[in-house]
């Protein structure tokens, strides 16, 4: 799993670069959970193409199982998605909903403001 370790002001995160797949599947989330391990990071950043085709996709409960095994090991996933042209399922909404209530997920639409979100303090 090629991921690149960014470091900024003593914080880390991995970080997968747009256009490029990554995950397959849902099992790919341990995958992801090994790598912050090994990086010494609990923060990723990520991008759509680097998710499961049916993520956005509610009814494919592939985004409850990524999110959950993320959410067990306390990593924090910021995805850079504009949404313009993006074609979410109408219940993902909701889901982003409960998501912003907690800190271990948020869509950005841009790459700086996903960074700035991960390096927060309380990450």
């Amino acid at each position: 799993m090629e991921l690149k370790l960014v470091e900024r002001d003593g914080k880390r995160y991995l970080e997968r670069a747009a256009g490029q797949a990554l995950m397959r599947d849902a099992v790919a989330a341990a995958e992801l959970v090994e790598a912050c391990f090994n990086g010494r990071t609990k923060r990723l950043l990520l991008y759509p193409e680097n998710l499961t085709g049916g993520f956005f996709d509610l009814s494919s409960r592939e985004a409850g199982e990524i999110l959950q095994k993320l959410r067990n090991y306390q990593v924090r996933l910021a995805v850079v998605c504009p949404t313009a042209g993006r074609s979410l399922s109408s219940r993902f909404g909701e889901l982003m909903v409960e998501e912003n209530r907690d800190r271990y997920f948020r869509l950005f639409e841009d790459r700086s403001r996903a960074e700035a979100w991960l390096l927060e303090d309380n990450g």
